[in-house]
């Protein structure tokens, strides 16, 4: 009795947690980098970790998805999004010479292109996010044609009432912008590791007795065309 009682509590744990295996238009793992969390569906929890980057497993994906500036990348999430938490999106710009199939993403070179808020129910924030599994997030319409890895993160706080409680769902895609006027160059670029701190006040905050503070997301503000 006891061995299928943990055997149904660590199912449910598993099934709470997800990951970002496609955008709309492929297949899982075509052009999204195979995360380390493919089978166990697990979070990243420690943000000093490369792992905070992609999470990827090794290398890059196998193909490249067209996208046009000023338009939208769909993620969809595997399952659901069963966690309430914060959603953002970064983009990467692969510098020339480079393979976008390779390149790491290391250093400085993250700009975010989406941060969602969350409303005050109860005393509490509640994200509309929980629950979906699809998300239209922005390509903004000012950048220069080119290949960029394009980051979706989903922050679950709902155990983040100290520091290393927050659960990151993370994956990066492989993508080729065109029809952008790369009339801005973006700005406020962020490494990972390196954005975020544990104690950061967006990512140690207990989401269910806020004292009417609002929300401070992690990271830098959204690049604005």
């Amino acid at each position: 009795m006891k061995s299928a009682t943990l055997t149904a509590l660590f199912a449910s744990v598993a099934s709470a947690h997800y990951t970002f295996p496609k955008i709309s238009g492929t297949s899982d793992w075509a052009v999204v980098r195979k995360t380390q969390n493919w089978q166990s569906n697990g979070p990243v929890t420690d943000v000093s970790s490369t792992a905070i980057r992609c999470y990827q497993l090794s290398g890059g994906a196998s193909s490249v998805a067209n996208v046009q500036a000023g338009g939208s990348v769909t993620w969809n999430s595997s399952p659901g999004l069963f966690h309430p938490g914060a959603m953002s999106a970064y983009m990467a710009k692969v510098p020339a010479g480079a393979d976008v199939k390779t390149w790491d993403g290391s250093g400085s070179v993250w700009f975010k292109v989406y941060q969602d808020m969350p409303q005050s129910a109860n005393g509490g924030y509640k994200w509309t996010s929980e629950g979906q599994s699809s998300f239209s997030l922005p390509v903004p319409k000012c950048l220069a044609e080119g290949d960029y890895l394009y980051r979706i993160e989903h922050v679950a706080l709902h155990g983040a009432s100290s520091p290393g409680g927050a659960q990151f769902y993370i994956s990066c895609a492989q993508v080729h912008v065109s029809g952008g006027s790369g009339s801005k160059t973006p700005s406020n670029l962020v490494a990972f590791p390196g954005a975020y701190k544990a104690s950061d006040p967006g990512l140690a905050v207990n989401i269910y007795n806020t004292g009417g503070r609002p929300y401070q997301p992690a990271g830098p503000s959204v690049f604005q065309c």
